[in-house]
């Protein structure tokens, strides 16, 4: 069977979220948090919301949109279960990744058998399913797309070093999965501490790159990741400002089922963006922008991090 690898997905897993909140264990070192000043059930009904008009938005442009709902048990609070890409990933041979996560309540969100009878049931090819590093894993983390951005054309592979990003971890990735390359890089916020995760510095269209060089403090490792981008793509910077307080680092393109490109991120994303650099993405895709300002400010990701791309072969015949 012949495989067409692309950088871009035309589907996408999203999970219902059902616990939303602000997670203590991930404010350790997520400063895109912010504790609430909102009642719990508020914050949930606002992020529902926020959830719904964009699986809306997303579907009513052809985009093909799975959804996971809630577990039916509550034994477990799982409050950044809106964010799937950091615990699982697809690639295009069929293959489910799971990955171990740093924080303890989000662990639970793994739910790899519901993941795989989703998408079986939808028509996607599953051939197999490998969990990297072990699934009680007590030190070395790899929180998926979220700490690494994978260019699946070049077999690339970018990581920021993290908490969230071990490098043995990533070593253990990138030779399971055969990539031919992984550039691990340090990265620094206006804090001076490591950005939690690459994706929100960061992120590969089908053509084109956005970054935050600004963050890499180390002159030879910012030059290895913009020249090693600039080989394949359009490279676009965005300032530590836009990365900080306006998610532009923490985007999406995504593909309709007519192979139309969109772009896809929050309102607060859009509006830090120039003019100038909105129409430098508009070459490449139409942009879609929602208003996630709940999910950002308490959960402290945005509309990439609620998206796990489906890479998967799915059979002919279902649309």
């Amino acid at each position: 069977m012949d495989i067409k690898i692309t950088r871009t997905a035309d589907t996408i897993l999203m999970v219902r979220p059902r616990d939303f909140g602000y997670n203590e264990e991930t404010g350790v070192d997520n400063e895109f948090q912010h504790k609430p000043d909102m009642e719990p059930e508020f914050i949930n009904k606002k992020a529902n919301e926020e959830f719904n008009a964009m699986v809306a938005g997303l579907r009513e442009k052809g985009v093909t949109v799975l959804i996971l709902e809630p577990p039916i048990s509550r034994e477990v609070t799982t409050p950044d279960a809106i964010f799937p890409n950091n615990w699982f990933s697809t690639e295009h041979d069929g293959t489910i990744l799971t990955y171990p996560m740093m924080a303890k309540n989000r662990k639970a969100e793994r739910r790899l058998l519901e993941v795989e009878k989703l998408l079986n049931e939808n028509g996607y090819t599953i051939r197999n399913c490998i969990n990297v590093g072990r699934l009680d894993e007590p030190e070395k983390f790899l929180e998926g797309t979220g700490s690494m951005i994978i260019d699946h054309v070049d077999e690339v592979v970018y990581a920021a070093r993290s908490e969230r990003c071990d490098p043995d971890q990533f070593d253990n990735f990138i030779r399971l999965r055969f990539y031919p390359r992984g550039i691990l890089f340090d990265t620094k916020s206006s804090s001076g501490k490591p950005i939690y995760h690459t994706n929100v510095m960061m992120s590969l269209g089908e053509k084109y790159a956005v970054i935050c060089s600004a963050c890499i403090p180390d002159e030879n490792q910012r030059g290895l990741v913009l020249t090693t981008l600039k080989k394949s793509f359009d490279v676009m910077e965005i300032s530590m400002e836009q990365m900080e307080n306006h998610f532009c680092g923490n985007i999406l393109e995504v593909r309709n089922q007519k192979s139309r490109s969109f772009i896809v991120m929050s309102k607060t994303a859009e509006a830090g963006f120039t003019n100038d650099q909105k129409e430098f993405l508009r070459q490449y895709g139409e942009i879609l922008s929602f208003d996630l300002s709940t999910i950002e400010k308490i959960g402290g990701g945005s509309a990439r991090c609620m998206m796990a791309e489906i890479f998967s072969i799915r059979e002919k015949g279902f649309c």
